[in-house]
């Protein structure tokens, strides 16, 4: 008997429980996990809401969490019991112990912790899909991050201005801001008190950023499309504050013929051979030093609730681990 902390109906942090559960043994092609640290995600909060299905309830909650094999399936090759391992964008990651189809881990190699795994790999992928895939930032390039004192925030920044670009973050404290200058960014605009887009033109001397990466959504959507220079692109990846709906696409005409992208880590990830080489990237920039994971919170497991009630009312900085 283990335990895991499941949703029975849709709702608020008050509909997380504390549940004992059944783990089989693994079968064809799946490995059994004890887990080690959990990592918390915004995604884990659209799923609990109902603004992302889940399917039939009740479900484990979680999609990353670095673990330690305890045993494996007829027909799994490449691991073995005590191994270290890591997976990211599969639920059931709110346990103690669980089953993972062995396509979906990665060996974690000694120069990343359990710990460092658990808090990064969601967040960490999605920086290098989106610094590489959705824009491919180069040199030179200046470019707008939303939420930069967030868990993808600090990691982007710091990946950013190893290439060679200046990021501009957004923050809504001081406390932030100290945060996000340490870990890459040039510059900070608190948009609780400045307006983004005209601090946003003062700082390109009028030209505006070649990219925004917004994870708010519809509070910062305005704002995002006034930082961008003339072809400039928004890079959408999150709903923080709401999704958005009513985006009329004439205004990208209107404001310089801009480009809007709403990419999913899932799709950059989607088979084996992506997975295994944007996962390659991410090991390579924290074995180096070049990116580190900031971890501002843990919590025990059980106490997943208050954990998601802090990072909805934005009282986390970083990344936040669950402990089980």
């Amino acid at each position: 008997m283990s335990r895991a902390v499941r949703i029975h109906q849709l709702g608020g942090p008050e509909v997380l429980s504390w549940d004992e559960v059944d783990i089989p043994a693994p079968g064809v092609g799946q490995v059994a996990l004890r887990q080690t640290a959990v990592g918390l995600n915004f995604i884990d909060v659209y799923q609990r809401s109902g603004l992302y299905p889940l399917g039939e309830l009740p479900q484990v909650l979680g999609m990353e969490a670095a673990g330690v094999v305890e045993s494996v399936g007829e027909g799994v090759d490449g691991f073995a019991p005590g191994d270290r391992v890591a997976y990211a964008m599969v639920l059931g990651a709110y346990a103690e112990h669980r089953l993972v189809d062995a396509e979906k881990l990665l060996k974690l190699p000694d120069s990343v912790s359990d710990e460092s795994a658990a808090a990064v790999l969601l967040q960490g992928m999605t920086a290098r899909y989106l610094l590489k895939g959705s824009f491919p930032v180069k040199s030179g390039d200046t470019i707008l991050l939303m939420a930069a004192a967030g868990g993808v925030g600090l990691i982007l920044s710091q990946w950013a201005r190893d290439l060679g670009a200046t990021v501009i973050g957004c923050v809504g404290s001081e406390e932030k801001a100290e945060l996000a200058r340490r870990n890459g960014c040039a510059h900070t605009i608190n948009y609780r008190e400045e307006n983004v887009a005209a601090r946003v033109h003062e700082l390109t001397d009028g030209e505006g950023v070649a990219v925004s990466y917004d994870s708010v959504g519809a509070a910062t959507l305005e704002a995002s499309l006034d930082s961008l220079r003339p072809t400039g692109t928004l890079v959408s990846f999150g709903n923080a504050s709401g999704p958005i709906t009513n985006l009329n696409l004439g205004l990208l005409a209107q404001k310089g013929s801009l480009y809007v992208q709403r990419p999913t880590l899932a799709t950059y990830i989607r088979t084996r051979e992506l997975l295994q080489a944007c996962a390659d990237d991410l090991f390579d920039v924290l074995g180096s030093g070049l990116v580190h994971a900031h971890i501002g919170q843990r919590y025990r497991l059980e106490q997943a609730a208050d954990a998601h009630r802090d990072l909805e009312a934005r009282r986390t900085t970083g990344s936040t681990i669950l402990v089980p």
